[in-house]
């Protein structure tokens, strides 16, 4: 078996270096930050046909080889549902080009397998130029449910949505947008969310933002629900950053519409049942017993006024006091309800230890929980009934569409 065979890369010919798939591929990610993954994949593949060797001079052999680096792109990234997604349509977009086409009825053709290759390169750059104007006309669709007044919940850093809150934005007039933003950010997204939310306040778009543990206290402000996927199964379902199911679940609740704004090569052939179905190996629940290793403790770092209280272990005696459950010990009996209202502070308190106060100890502003970050690649599952509809650059689907217009693609 040779290395072309088992990595996917182009064997040395002529003194030319191999193609690296793989390189090629994460240097046109470094190179244009707008690049999705499953874009990046495929304008890879694309400059893998067009570096074919001389040795390659069949269809099928040069379908085993974008298969066989296509398996080495996924291997390559931990998370790899997007990219399997644009790179296996975009597989079957050529099978189909070349479904009932000689050799002799391709445009310049001259009967050889180089005049087909060209076919091939031709084809996929076609796909790859309308892959990138994919988003351009979601927006433009995706930015007329956006509505005076409205309130836009929305996560993570999908392209997708940025584009449709600008073009929203820029519908409503330079410098007087009519609608509101709420945006849900996380430790993993916060890079790629912060990028978009400049971009819309420069518009004059007035955004909030929140922890992810507000957003049910947010939902009652909530006019809408807009997120991206990273996938779309069978069943009209999506895969999306860590969160989003959640925020349907609650937008469910609550009344409110979903709508999911994704580019068509996204959809892909899976069908979950649940969140532990999904093909991809995720640490979001990680049980541990190893207390010497706690994630997530508060780092309570003592005031200057505070040290003297200090014990041994550079705890307060008001943490220590709490840790041990002896605060009720120290708490004085409220008699009646204008002792408890009328008296912000009590003298008993203040005066058995000078941490105890009625404000509690003195503990700093910056003094937060060290949150069990999760990585930037988790995912969850949203399932179809949670959502109103998917806004692609076909138009606006129903979820219980998705399956035909898998049907239409694949078949």
């Amino acid at each position: 078996m040779t290395r072309m065979d088992t990595v996917g890369n182009i064997p040395k010919a002529n003194g030319k270096p191999e193609f690296d798939i793989v390189a090629t591929y994460q240097s046109l990610l470094a190179s244009d930050p707008e690049l999705t993954m499953p874009v990046a994949a495929i304008e890879a593949l694309v400059q893998l046909l067009a570096q074919l060797p001389p040795t390659l001079s069949t269809i099928s052999e040069t379908l085993d080889l974008l298969a066989t680096s296509t398996a080495q792109l996924k291997r390559s990234i931990p998370n790899p549902i997007s990219l399997s997604a644009g790179t296996d349509l975009f597989q079957r977009y050529l099978i189909t080009t070349l479904r009932g086409t000689s050799l002799t009825n391709i445009p310049g053709g001259g009967g050889d397998f180089k005049t087909i290759r060209q076919h091939l390169l031709s084809n996929g750059r076609l796909f790859v130029q309308r892959a990138k104007e994919a988003r351009t006309t979601i927006g433009d669709i995706g930015a007329r449910f956006v509505r005076d007044g409205s309130v836009v919940l929305t996560n993570g850093g999908s392209r997708v949505v940025g584009t449709v809150l600008r073009k929203a934005a820029e519908a409503h007039g330079a410098g007087s947008p009519r609608f509101k933003v709420i945006y849900v950010q996380s430790a993993s997204s916060q890079r790629e969310s912060q990028k978009i939310i400049r971009s819309l306040r420069q518009l004059s778009v007035p955004v909030a933002t929140i922890p992810e543990s507000a957003v049910a206290y947010s939902m009652g402000k909530v006019s809408m629900v807009l997120v991206g996927a990273e996938g779309v199964v069978e069943n009209g379902g999506i895969i999306s950053r860590i969160g989003t199911y959640q925020m349907g679940i609650l937008a469910k609740a609550a009344g409110r519409p979903m709508y999911v704004v994704t580019e068509s090569h996204k959809f892909v052939r899976m069908f979950p049942l649940g969140q532990y179905d999904l093909p991809i190996e995720q640490k979001v629940l990680d049980f541990r017993i190893d207390a010497s290793d706690d994630e997530g403790e508060v780092d309570v770092k003592l005031p200057q006024n505070d040290k003297g209280n200090a014990n041994a272990n550079g705890r307060s005696r008001a943490a220590s006091l709490i840790e041990s459950g002896r605060w009720m010990e120290q708490t004085p009996a409220v008699m009646d309800k204008s002792e408890y209202f009328g008296k912000m502070e009590s003298p008993s308190l203040s005066s058995k230890d000078p941490s105890l106060s009625s404000k509690g100890p003195d503990i700093p502003q910056d003094a937060t929980p060290a949150p069990a970050t999760l990585s930037s690649t988790a995912v969850d599952y949203t399932p179809p009934d949670l959502i109103t509809a998917l806004i692609t650059e076909s138009g606006v689907h129903t979820p219980s569409a998705v399956s035909e217009e898998l049907i239409k693609i694949w078949y």
